[in-house]
């Protein structure tokens, strides 16, 4: 499967999108390279609200939105529960700043985790690479021996 909206910026998952006014399961599966399974558990978790009509999921601009959110949270690190309460400040009545507030801080505690561990697996590749280049000189030291 295709990596979901790959290249295109978060910020234009609006509510606002000239697309379809609404989709089928399927077609957010097939949108986002997702499961149907994964559509229902985010169902489960809260995370998405689709209407029913019958035995049909009948998902809208805004909770397509909130897909992408999602799936750019999981990217970027965050849990489904951190991703959660960061969707539901935008239920909130005073308006965007506070959600807009609160993920602000959200995002950049994040950068800074993704930073460190960008350090931290620098550093192990470093020290594989240390080891290797010692293990590749022993091995070299014994195929001299036994030649």
């Amino acid at each position: 499967m295709r990596a979901p909206d790959e290249g295109k910026d978060v910020l234009t998952a609006s509510t606002n999108d000239t697309g379809p006014l609404s989709y089928t399961i399927g077609d957010l599966a097939k949108e986002f390279g997702v499961t149907l399974r994964t559509l229902r558990f985010y169902e489960d978790k809260n995370l998405l609200n689709p209407r029913r009509e019958g035995m049909s999921r009948i998902y809208s601009r805004r909770d397509r939105a909130r897909l992408k959110l999602v799936l750019m949270g999981k990217k970027v690190g965050f849990s489904l529960t951190e991703i959660k309460d960061m969707l539901d400040l935008y239920d909130l009545r005073d308006g965007q700043v506070t959600q807009l507030r609160v993920a602000l801080d959200r995002f950049t505690q994040q950068i800074n985790v993704l930073r460190q561990q960008r350090e931290d697996v620098d550093q192990a590749i470093a020290d594989l690479e240390r080891t290797v280049a010692v293990v590749s000189g022993m091995l070299r030291e014994k195929e001299k021996s036994e030649a």
